[in-house]
């Protein structure tokens, strides 16, 4: 699955990123060189200036947000924005005991885990995941990088951001160095 392909979003990625099935690939370098907005670029909430977004061949700039989630990507945002999703408690039981609790008085941790179950309720093939860690407790990013690594055992691929390049390097099969709005280094980890 090749996803951007000398494309440009405003402020964001020139290059080529590509992930297989299966496959965790890390977009990792400063603040500002547009990590975040090429995930968002090919979930389709901001339109690249030029280029490419490909899913299997298939050209995805100009189809709407909820085409391309259905056509199986699902983006994780760096905000929280969360409800309540009895499924979550298979990949964070420790959240069933915090079960009667709205979803917004949920610690930052318990938040994030919630995102990433409803960003599995569509059934996706491509997880697009922003920061997943940013704020969090150690051992709740401990838990969470478990959880990432078993949505990779069952088949999906992940194109994620993250700041910590020790948590990149833990679980990445590829890392992608982005500066001044491109890939300018990639390295199988």
């Amino acid at each position: 699955m090749t996803f951007m392909q000398d494309t440009a979003a405003a402020a964001s990625c020139t290059g080529t990123v590509a992930i297989e099935e299966a496959a965790i690939v890390s977009l990792v370098g400063r603040n500002g060189v547009g990590r975040s907005t090429t995930l968002k670029a090919i979930a389709g909430l901001v339109e690249p200036d030029r280029g490419s977004i490909l899913l299997d061949g298939k050209e995805q700039r100009g189809r709407r947000i909820f085409e391309i989630a259905r056509s199986g990507v699902a983006y994780v945002p760096e905000e929280r924005l969360v409800f309540h999703n009895p499924e979550m408690y298979d990949f964070f039981p420790a959240l069933q005991q915090r079960r009667q609790a709205y979803a917004g008085a949920l610690s930052g941790g318990e938040q994030q885990m919630l995102t990433i179950c409803r960003s599995l309720l569509g059934n996706p093939r491509v997880m697009l995941i922003d920061e997943p860690t940013e704020g969090l407790a150690p051992q709740i990013v401990v838990r969470l990088v478990e959880v990432i690594k078993t949505i990779r055992r069952r088949g999906l691929a992940v194109l994620m951001v993250e700041q910590k390049m020790t948590i990149a390097l833990d679980i990445s099969d590829r890392i992608h160095v982005m500066g001044h709005g491109r890939v300018v280094f990639y390295s199988e980890s």
